[in-house]
């Protein structure tokens, strides 16, 4: 089975982003236990089961970081350049 890199809808956030956005929040204790069970790219996606433990939701976290509209690489950068400050 050939993966559809070309047909993905969802972007990847880099582990640490999370890490970050959960101590912001205050989230010390849930950023620890991320740390140790979240890839390293974090697909909103396909990981939402392992976001929502750790209280965010996928859909909300995809807004918070960048509103990516169509996904890739190239808008998760941008919305993460402005979001965190990069």
């Amino acid at each position: 089975m050939r993966p559809a890199l070309g047909s993905r809808s969802s972007m990847e956030i880099p582990k640490e982003k999370i890490l970050e956005l959960l101590q912001q929040r205050g989230k010390h204790d849930e950023a620890a236990q991320a740390d140790q069970e979240l890839p390293g790219q974090v697909d909103p996606e396909r990981d939402s089961g392992l976001l929502s433990k750790f209280g965010l939701d996928p859909q909300d976290l995809m807004g918070l970081l960048g509103g990516l509209g169509g996904g890739g690489a190239g808008g998760a950068l941008g919305g993460l350049k402005g979001k965190f400050g990069l």
